[in-house]
């Protein structure tokens, strides 16, 4: 199995030949049988077993890989002692662009607020809809 950030640990290719023998033992398991009897159990494909056979679904995956990007730049663009060695929230105008980058997904879209209810909720039409101090 691949456990590494390289695709190229297993040369899967190279063993679909015709004196090896594949089994399907399940989904994301199988079975290569040499000749002499050898098997080797290969997992996920030889792709990324912690992304492939992963428990977390991909869109969670996404949300998350989007999230530490868009952090990783405002690390990389802020200006020189902006940020300390502590633990920063991510602005709520961040958390719900990165949401909104996913909402095609669902096939959704945002509204802007009504003048009336962006008053009546103290809110900006275009958001952040959520205070920094709330927790999901």
């Amino acid at each position: 199995c691949c456990m590494s950030y390289c695709h190229n640990e297993i040369d899967v290719a190279a063993l679909r030949t015709p004196e090896l023998k594949w089994e399907k033992v399940r989904s994301q398991v199988d079975h290569i049988r040499w000749p002499d009897g050898k098997t080797m159990i290969l997992l996920a494909g030889g792709h990324h077993v912690n992304y492939t056979c992963s428990s977390i679904p991909s869109f969670v995956t996404s949300i998350t890989g989007t999230t530490q990007i868009l952090a990783l730049m405002e690390l990389f663009n802020a200006p020189i002692g902006r940020y300390k060695s502590d633990v920063y929230l991510l602005p709520k105008k961040m958390d719900e662009y990165v949401a909104s980058l996913h909402l095609a997904t669902f096939d959704a879209h945002l509204t802007e607020l009504s003048d009336e209810q962006a008053k009546y909720m103290g809110l900006p039409k275009n958001g952040p809809f959520k205070p920094n101090h709330y927790r999901y």
